[in-house]
């Protein structure tokens, strides 16, 4: 059955992918992107694959943007936007930690909210919080982003234990890497503020862990979990995939409980 799905962060990424095509399966797709230039390439994406979405600017930062959201109605919403950066979380500017968790969580959930109130009114309907592997997992030098996305889980798990009551259904989508940029862009911000004169993490072991990058999944494969598991009715609170990331989760919840300092 055909449904309205509203995503956040439609402009670039998986999201953009998505959006597209869950149009292609004959969703009514609402597409939330950034800035007005995104609207554009958007647009000109959806038209080049056949598909027309409607689209509309929201930074989810801006409390303006956000009241558009409440000119539509959807079956569906999906918190998608978000942003990612790396470095040691003793070391990284606070400034650049609070930036990031404005985006990923409070922002995040204040579209939650507005959904929250939607779905009520309606008694019916399923909020998708994007989350990742990281909603689980943290390493060195991953600590910013996977924080953010810890938080995120714990939103989504009281959500959903609250809106049941209202008939509303909440779950998440724990994406692993795939080749988006996404997890590139997070590399290379960090090198905007590190300055090896001025801090004493070992540049060696930031390379280092960098090397993950060469082995990331072809986007494509996780657009299409998300457009199969997006207008479900019914699946698992958490979407982890592939395969492989969702065993990782596993283990390494298992092992913190083992781990000796």
């Amino acid at each position: 059955m055909a449904k309205t799905i509203m995503i956040t962060g439609a402009g670039s990424g998986l999201g953009k992918g998505t959006a597209i095509a869950l149009a292609k399966e004959g969703h009514e797709v609402i597409a939330a992107v950034e800035n007005h230039p995104q609207i554009t390439s958007l647009k000109e994406a959806a038209q080049d694959a056949g598909e027309n979405l409607e689209i509309f600017k929201m930074d989810i930062t801006n409390p303006d943007d956000r009241e558009r959201m409440k000119r539509y109605d959807y079956d569906v919403f999906v918190a998608n936007a978000a942003v990612n950066e790396g470095g040691p979380i003793w070391e990284v500017p606070m400034s650049a930690l609070r930036q990031l968790f404005e985006v990923n969580v409070f922002s995040t959930l204040e579209t939650a909210r507005i959904a929250a109130e939607h779905f009520v009114g309606k008694k019916q309907g399923k909020i998708v919080f994007m989350s990742s592997m990281a909603g689980s997992m943290a390493s060195a030098y991953k600590g910013l982003y996977a924080s953010s996305k810890h938080a995120l889980e714990a939103i989504a798990k009281s959500l959903r234990q609250e809106m049941e009551e209202f008939n509303v259904q909440v779950a998440t989508i724990n994406p692993g890497p795939f080749d988006t940029g996404f997890n590139d862009r997070a590399v290379e911000e960090k090198w905007e503020w590190f300055d090896e004169d001025k801090h004493r993490t070992s540049v060696e072991n930031l390379k280092e862990s960098e090397r993950g990058l060469e082995n990331q999944l072809d986007p494509q494969l996780m657009i299409d979990k998300m457009v199969e598991t997006i207008p479900k009715d019914h699946h698992k609170f958490r979407t982890a995939y592939p395969e492989e990331t969702a065993e990782n989760m596993r283990k390494e919840e298992k092992n913190n409980w083992e781990i000796e300092i």
